[in-house]
């Protein structure tokens, strides 16, 4: 087996672990039990479950971000990519709840992570965001008055919020593809130009 067919199975069976056992109560072997190897292959690939939970984090990011860019590609409307942007972030939680689970709750649950880890990648996430709004400002369907890297985080936070209900929640109850569309309208309100003349009470 090829180093990067084991990387990935150590990160796979890592996902499932930290899912089914919470981030502290997991342990390197039962990750190895689960990925089918030796415990000592673990430390070939990783220095310890601290660098396996944001080695993991990154990785999934990553293909988060490639896959978003290249559905985005073809929508010209800034409103339409950012409706796909919030389809796409809450269906993840969806679609892969072992992997919502450690990167909504567990991931926080790593001092190292949450102290000391320089975070490029969720910066890239969050720039996707800043880059359609910028987009909408250019064509004018959005108010210049908007600060893009305020908006994004704001946005970012009332998805990352919902996100965490979704995926406490003992039950489903909604629809997320609605529930995507309902809260891209809640920003689309606020990101709009409003006609000339207009003023807000």
């Amino acid at each position: 087996m090829r180093g990067e067919e084991k990387y990935r199975m150590i990160l796979n069976a890592a996902k499932i672990v930290f899912a089914r056992e919470g981030f502290y109560n997991s342990k390197v072997s039962e990750i190895a039990r689960e990925a089918h190897v030796a415990d000592g292959t673990i430390y070939l690939y990783f220095k310890n479950k601290d660098d396996i939970l944001i080695s993991l984090f990154e990785e999934e990011l990553t293909r988060i971000i490639k896959e978003l860019r290249a559905e985005m590609e073809t929508l010209e409307d800034p409103r339409e990519r950012f409706i796909k942007f919030c389809t796409t972030h809450l269906v993840m939680i969806e679609s892969d709840r072992p992997l919502a689970e450690v990167i909504q709750v567990e991931l926080r649950q790593s001092n190292k992570f949450m102290r000391e880890y320089k975070n490029k990648h969720f910066l890239a996430y969050l720039n996707i965001i800043a880059e359609i709004i910028v987009d909408g400002q250019a064509k004018g369907v959005f108010s210049k008055d908007v600060k893009p890297e305020i908006a994004s985080r704001v946005i970012f936070g009332s998805l990352d919020e919902l996100s965490t209900h979704l995926i406490t929640s003992k039950r489903k109850r909604y629809d997320v593809h609605e529930i995507a569309r309902e809260v891209a309208s809640y920003f689309l309100v606020g990101l709009s130009t409003r006609p000339s003349g207009r003023q807000d009470t």
